[in-house]
């Protein structure tokens, strides 16, 4: 007679009497783990007692481990499942185990992790901690990278095999785990979410390979630790089950090819539609050769101007034509984003090239060559680079199933090079800056974006962050990007391509907060304040009751008004128009200060002048070379360019490097306010109304509290998007408050400060939106020009406390 398959089995072995929502859901496979399970169970429970945690035992086991199992998970501190396969139903073995324990699992997290106390439980607890608490989607406990080490095993032969099988494995999928150090780990965490169970279907003990190729565009974070020997009774690991794996191993490598051959009916197709994306180009940039050069030829004989200066018009010309038609015809079916955002990537690229251009175009000169020839000779050299930039930037398609560039990695403990300087240099901080009384930051380098705040009276040894040139990372070049954790020490460090020439940084949070910078970031200060500096300020200023909100705020008649508006809407527009045609206080423009009972305090850094502001600046503001000079900045620092190096920034590229150095030869076209229209500088007032600002069809309407608050965090998030911010926040931690602590402060206050405020939105498709609010604010609270505005000091004290309508108590 055929035997009946039976059912697992399913059962709770202990359930506290407080069984709050669970977050955390660990899977332990056992197969004869009897002698394990008291010491597993007495370490694993304490090390899950704050997670929110359960436990989930799925056994094949022919022992009494069901028994050991159920008397010693009475006393543990989060509650306790047991799944029993019987024999005929184990199919998939390790494997299988596991991914039943995910399927039944009730936390967003799950954690994989064996019952041989090889994976120290105080190990897997630091390693879960570390997932719930960063935007990724899997964590691995690696032994190959940091403070990991494979140690554990048993013999050196045991770890060779294991070093050359993950070499395999990496040599099979370069690409999917071109970050990942130990892709066949035992140990690892995963968001439940993110993971399709029905795409895995592991065989074998190598479940996390599975997972990963599986999901090429999981976001991945790797946690260095010490494997340790077993505890007792003996592996599970044998010739068979190493055979298992290659024949795995195998199969999904072949899969991934079908796969391949799928998605594209073969590679020499895929290659000739390349090719004939290419010749294409080419012959549309051959037409736009012809035109750049009718063109330079215009301006250097009959315009009589300076080759160079023909050179680069005739560029904008050829430029715009190319654009027409390569959006037009090559890339049709394949444009993402806006017309205008294309248009200022294809400029943005052209013109970046017109600078390497240029240089050799004078050389050939000088050699006798052709002003023509010179310059035919100089596009013809760069084609290759316009197509593939234009291939696989401009309009390459969405970033699905492209695995992060930067490596992530926690190290439990932080090697002395990483958490000193790796030579001396002076510690004097010449630049001390108080930010509204609330957090004091002293710095070798000067900030621009902080000089309103310059208090040199404050002590150098009393500042909350200290801001110090230093050399950063080792000495030789880096495969990629990676941000590394020392959990123990509190530091951070952020290391690029290029060595200790990289735009490098090491943080150390206490007190104060200790930042050392390459010295690469050190020549260009704005990407050290905007990508380092202000992160960490967001979060200490939450940390002492107060919130850095994306928003600008003026004083009109007396009436505290708020803008929000995501990047790049017109919100400096219409602040600096505001002003212009109606008087009032300036506070801010890119970020304010509140505070939970409706108060605004000024936090006036420069104003960035984009491509859409220029309608706002008037020619008189501005010398003649500033006006020059602002026509190529704008551009290459508003939207276009941010979405350029966005898009970039998904790529293997030094994304910090490459900005600093952008903004080191471009600087950003910043001015103080009172540089573009007559104006004072208010400190603080009480907000009194809201408009949130946005591009579309024109309409006024009122918003919620839930909607605004929503909207309000959205907007500051988005000014936080750009690299690394989304690897630094998440390790943050500030007087004991870790990241998602601060963002539920953060929260709070923005909720006590939306309390006091009426909020509305203000749609327009013609940027009317300094026309808008005061012709609101004058139908509900008459003349808006009135001189009755309380004119405060420019240069504020911070000494006393401040009343609401700026005035010092």
């Amino acid at each position: 007679m055929t035997e009946v398959a039976q059912a697992p089995s399913h059962r709770y072995l202990h359930r506290p009497a407080s069984d709050q929502q669970v977050r955390l859901s660990v899977v332990v496979p056992t197969r004869n783990e009897a002698e394990n399970i008291p010491a597993l169970l007495s370490r694993l429970g304490p090390a899950l007692a704050a997670l929110r945690a359960e436990i989930i035992v799925v056994d094949d086991s022919d022992d009494d481990t069901m028994d050991v199992l159920t008397r010693h998970s009475v006393d543990a501190p989060v509650a306790v499942r047991l799944w029993h396969r019987p024999p005929n139903a184990r199919a998939g073995g390790l494997s299988g185990a596991v991914t039943l324990g995910a399927r039944h699992a009730r936390g967003e997290w799950v954690l994989v992790m064996d019952a041989d106390l090889q994976h120290p439980p105080e190990s897997a607890g630091r390693l879960a901690a570390v997932a719930m608490r960063h935007d990724v989607d899997v964590v691995i406990g690696t032994r190959y990278a940091g403070e990991g080490s494979p140690e554990g095993l048993d013999g050196a032969t045991r770890e060779l095999t294991s070093s050359w099988a993950t070499r395999l494995a990496k040599s099979l999928f370069p690409r999917r785990l071109t970050t990942i150090s130990d892709p066949l780990s035992g140990l690892f965490a995963f968001r439940r979410a993110a993971v399709d169970l029905d795409r895995v279907n592991p065989i074998g003990f190598k479940v996390l390979l599975e997972l990963l190729i599986r999901h090429p565009g999981a976001r991945v974070a790797e946690v260095a630790y010490e494997m340790a020997p077993r505890h007792a009774g003996r592996s599970k690991a044998s010739l068979r089950e190493g055979l298992t794996f290659l024949r795995h191993l195998w199969g999904l490598r072949s899969q991934r090819l079908v796969g391949q051959i799928r998605e594209r009916p073969s590679e020499v197709r895929g290659r000739l539609r390349e090719l004939v994306r290419m010749i294409a180009f080419g012959l549309v940039g051959l037409s736009g050769m012809v035109v750049n050069t009718a063109a330079l030829w215009f301006f250097y004989e009959p315009a009589n101007l300076h080759h160079l200066l023909g050179a680069a018009l005739a560029t904008q010309l050829s430029t715009a034509w190319n654009f027409a038609l390569v959006d037009a015809l090559i890339y049709r079916r394949d444009r993402q984003g806006s017309l205008a955002g294309r248009a200022g990537r294809f400029f943005l690229l052209n013109n970046l090239l017109l600078l390497v251009r240029l240089p050799v175009l004078q050389a050939l000169v000088w050699a006798g060559v052709g002003i023509l020839t010179a310059n035919a000779v100089t596009l013809v050299a760069l084609f290759l680079v316009r197509f593939l930039v234009n291939d696989r930037v401009i309009y390459a398609p969405g970033s699905t199933g492209r695995r992060d560039p930067v490596r992530m990695l926690v190290n439990l403990r932080a090697p002395e090079t990483a958490a000193t300087p790796s030579r001396k240099r002076y510690q004097y901080l010449k630049y001390r800056y108080d930010v509204a009384g609330v957090v004091t930051i002293g710095s070798q380098i000067m900030l621009p974006e902080l000089e309103f705040f310059r208090a040199q009276w404050v002590a150098d040894s009393d500042v909350d962050i200290a801001v110090r040139v230093s050399d950063v990372g080792g000495r030789g070049p880096r495969r990629r990007a990676a941000m590394t954790e020392y959990a123990s020490e509190s530091v951070l460090r952020y290391e690029e391509h290029l060595g200790r020439l990289g735009a490098n940084f090491r943080i150390r949070l206490g007190s104060p907060i200790d930042i050392h910078v390459g010295p690469l970031l050190a020549r260009s200060p704005h990407v050290v304040y905007t990508n380092i500096i202000e992160a960490l300020l967001r979060f200490v200023l939450v940390s002492r009751g107060h919130m850095l909100l994306h928003s600008a705020c003026v004083s009109l008649n007396g009436v505290g008004v708020m803008l929000s508006a995501l990047t790049d809407t017109g919100k400096t527009a219409t602040v600096l128009r505001l002003l212009r045609d109606h008087g009032g206080l300036f506070l801010s423009d890119d970020m304010t200060l509140i505070s939970p009972d409706g108060v605004a305090t000024c936090f006036p850094k420069p104003l960035t002048i984009s491509a859409h502001t220029l309608r706002a600046v008037q020619a008189q503001d501005l010398t003649p070379a500033e006006w020059r000079r602002l026509q190529f900045q704008s551009r290459l620092h508003s939207k276009g360019g941010r979405s350029l190096a966005l898009t970039l920034s998904r790529f293997n590229v030094p994304i910090m490097g490459i900005n600093a150095i952008t903004q080191r030869l471009v600087p950003p076209p910043k001015y103080s306010v009172d540089r573009l229209v007559p104006c004072r500088i208010g400190t603080s007032t009480r907000v009194e109304e809201l408009f949130i600002i946005e591009r579309g069809t024109p309409r006024i309407g009122d918003l919620g509290k839930d909607e605004t608050l929503e909207r309000m965090i959205q907007n500051t998030d988005d000014a936080y998007g750009f690299p690394p911010f989304r690897y630094l926040a998440p390790a943050i931690t500030i007087d004991g408050q870790g990241y998602a602590q601060l963002r539920q402060r953060e929260r709070e206050i923005l909720t006590g400060f939306l309390s006091h405020v009426r909020s509305r939105v203000v749609a327009s498709d013609r940027f009317g939106w300094a026309d808008e609010i005061p012709r609101l604010l004058r139908a509900e609270r008459g003349d808006l020009t009135s001189e009755q505005q309380l004119i405060l000091p420019s240069w504020p004290q911070w000494g006393g406390a401040l009343s609401p309508s700026g005035a010092r108590a």
